[in-house]
């Protein structure tokens, strides 16, 4: 894993910043989220309105919520939205009654096997109310009358999302998503919105080759509204990954696009592997975060997830655990490092022609073999020469040649830069 770096500890100052803000799939929270990653990196913010069909889904109601609480009849509250924005159920309904702990108890969520942890808890699209706490919170609590609030509203109003453009030399287009939905999860959010963000702030340091989009949105039905509203541009996303569970000790695990053969699988099968970090390359399934909307048969793009230990792979996933010491400033340095390498590849994976075929061409009176000299490597750069002109024909491409070759893709890429500067190949 990487070292701590001054990067990796910027990331996880921002997750701690972003950490108290209460997100969902609508609402001010998502706002106040993408105001400070646009600090980072500029954001084109889109409002989507409530009742806006988006493929088969249609956008919800917003929601927002100010406070909420269980108060016994001292007025105490044994467990206050204010601590923590998981000790409500996501999307509750206004409430304001008093009940017995009896009839209070249908509406509060728990985890048995971790008694000391609250539970992350939604209902989106039913309307529910209710309360996580901790199993040992509510074991505590004696019988008798309990005032419930919860000062939340479900009005029409918008779903919001943001993108960010990164400039390429071509129109062709990369996409990075991550999900801005979650409240007080590090791991699961926001190591996933860090890691996209410094990601597109280093690619904005450079011209690429591709042109980088990135997307944050809500889970599942942001992903759905960018695709029904990009229907007709689809066709320019050559390469696509989801980022997720990005920050947490685990090893990096990659779940391959729908294809299984697309070339963001490749590359990033044969940077993990080069690298020899240890790594997971899972086979796609239609659940999980947001690959499998932009995988549907319907769009079929290239686009894998990128994470460390999968969602529900880890204890402390979707639970008051999942907090900013569970992830590490190492971790998401080694997911950003990985992902800029994984970049670096696609972005100069070619395909390119050899204008002259027959026979070997004669690479000393062209210098490079002289370019070579004293090189530790030299051996290695000559024979990355001989294999980009013995597959550059027009079918083959860069990444082809390495792994034929077995020479790192770094040595194959700069073996084809000085026979394209000497004339001998062509993209």
């Amino acid at each position: 894993m990487a070292p701590v770096t001054a990067v990796g500890e910027e990331m996880h100052a921002l997750v701690e910043r972003l950490y108290p803000l209460c997100r969902s799939i609508t609402g001010d929270g998502v706002r106040a989220t993408l105001e400070i990653v646009d600090e980072y990196i500029p954001l084109r913010v889109h409002e989507v309105p409530t009742g806006t069909q988006v493929l088969d889904w249609t956008v919800p109601q917003e929601w927002n919520i100010r406070d909420a609480y269980i108060a016994d009849t001292a007025g105490n509250r044994v467990v206050d939205f204010a601590a923590s924005s998981l000790h409500v159920l996501g999307y509750s309904v206004p409430v304001s009654a008093t009940m017995p702990l009896a009839e209070l108890r249908a509406h509060l969520h728990t985890l048995p096997d971790h008694p000391n942890w609250v539970p992350y808890r939604t209902s989106y699209y039913q309307p529910e109310w209710g309360f996580c706490l901790a199993q040992e919170t509510l074991d505590a609590l004696p019988d008798g009358e309990y005032e419930v609030r919860i000062d939340s509203t479900l009005a029409d109003g918008h779903l919001t999302y943001a993108e960010h453009l990164v400039p390429g030399q071509v129109a062709d287009e990369v996409i990075v998503s991550c999900h801005v939905c979650h409240p007080a999860l590090a791991n699961d959010n926001l190591a996933g919105i860090v890691v996209a963000t410094f990601l597109a702030r280093e690619l904005a340091q450079r011209t690429p080759w591709y042109t980088y989009r990135f997307i944050f949105a809500p889970g599942t039905i942001g992903a759905i509204t960018w695709l029904a509203r990009n229907a007709e541009r689809i066709d320019r996303v050559k390469h696509g990954l989801v980022l997720a569970c990005a920050g947490d000790p685990g090893r990096l695990t990659y779940k391959q696009s729908r294809r299984g053969d697309a070339e963001i699988d490749r590359v990033l099968r044969h940077v993990l592997h080069a690298s020899e970090r240890p790594h997971h390359i899972a086979e796609f399934t239609p659940y999980g975060y947001d690959e499998r909307q932009f995988c549907s048969p319907g769009f079929d793009l290239g686009v894998g997830s990128l994470s460390r230990t999968p969602y529900a792979g880890y204890p402390e996933y979707h639970t008051s655990a999942d907090n900013p010491a569970f992830v590490s400033p190492e971790a998401m340095a080694d997911t950003l490092a990985v992902c800029r390498e994984a970049f670096a590849v696609l972005d100069r994976n070619r395909r390119y022609t050899n204008l002259s075929p027959y026979g070997e061409p004669q690479l000393g009176r062209r210098g490079l073999y002289d370019s070579l000299g004293g090189r530790s490597d030299a051996k290695q750069a000559e024979m990355a020469m001989l294999w980009v002109l013995s597959l550059s024909d027009g079918e083959h491409s860069l990444l082809d040649v390495a792994e034929r070759s077995g020479l790192p893709f770094d040595t194959v890429a700069a073996a084809a830069d000085a026979l394209h500067g000497a004339g001998l190949i062509k993209a």
